[in-house]
């Protein structure tokens, strides 16, 4: 390896996976995005969060590229992106998900992730797979392995082999993670992952996401109204108030922030031991 390309390829290692720089978007006269300033690193965690209007979406459109902004920048491995189409952007290493899983539920979730798989290492099969209308073909015993670790990783195999337009919202989410995952993505854009969820598949998806960096190396940036799982699972936060970013930092860090605090009134930002006292003393007050 020349000394240029061990250059080269320690910048990967250690740029952000993605990373947004100054970015402004207008509609009209409405400034949606004022300056607005994100790092994604590598084997990472990163929470977006905020208040309703705040330009969360706005900002995941940019970074996934299907906004262009009216200034900044967007960065992948600390390459410019800016001008690149998502198609594009998937094709360097991003997937996302989208807050109403985008499914074919007349497929398995063993061949959601086949299909993926297939898109990643075997992009011709996908015309014999799914356009002539013969089916999937027999996989190779490298495909089989990747799939089944994936079907391991995201604890799918009792319902693998069922159509996803038979299974609850909570296990479709799973699915859409895995498919992401299939293509071998160093960054994957969730929006709003949690949504429609209960407390028990919200804490499934937690130790899915964390299990997935931990063993996959791929970074994961998230638009969440959960703030409560944000704080648990992240390794950074940012959060966004009328298009400006008011705070950066740590859980911790975002958790004591008065300007956090703020934009939210006070709902969801808050200590859960110290609202369980206040509950029990009220309990407590309504039987004296």
């Amino acid at each position: 390896m020349t000394t240029v390309d061990a250059q080269v390829t320690d910048r990967v290692h250690t740029a952000p996976r993605i990373e947004a720089r100054d970015i402004t978007v207008r509609f009209g006269g409405l400034v949606a995005l004022s300056g607005v300033s994100l790092r994604v690193p590598p084997r990472s965690i990163v929470g977006l969060v905020g208040p309703n209007g705040a330009g969360k979406s706005t900002l995941f459109g940019v970074l996934s590229g299907l906004l262009t902004p009216n200034a900044g920048a967007v960065l992948m491995n600390g390459v410019d992106v800016t001008k690149k189409s998502a198609q594009a952007r998937a094709a360097i290493g991003m997937a996302r998900t989208f807050q109403h899983p985008e499914l074919f539920l007349s497929l398995s979730v063993r061949e959601h992730i086949v299909l993926a798989d297939r898109i990643r290492h075997s992009r011709r099969r996908i015309w014999s797979d799914l356009v002539t209308g013969r089916g999937f073909g027999r996989p190779a015993s490298a495909e089989v392995e990747r799939v089944d670790a994936l079907v391991d990783a995201l604890a799918l195999g009792a319902i693998q082999h069922r159509q996803v337009g038979d299974l609850s919202l909570g296990s479709s989410r799973l699915v859409e993670v895995a498919r992401a995952l299939a293509v071998e993505p160093d960054i994957v854009l969730l929006d709003e992952p949690s949504s429609g969820l209960d407390i028990r598949e919200t804490e499934e998806l937690a130790a899915v996401l964390q299990r997935v960096v931990a063993d996959k190396g791929v970074s994961l940036l998230f638009v969440e109204h959960d703030v409560d799982l944000v704080l648990r699972i992240c390794d950074a936060v940012h959060v966004l108030d009328f298009g400006v970013k008011i705070a950066e930092g740590t859980p911790a860090e975002i958790r004591c922030d008065p300007a956090v605090r703020a934009a939210y009134l006070g709902e969801e930002i808050v200590d859960s031991d110290a609202l369980s006292r206040a509950e029990s003393a009220s309990e407590q007050e309504a039987f004296e």
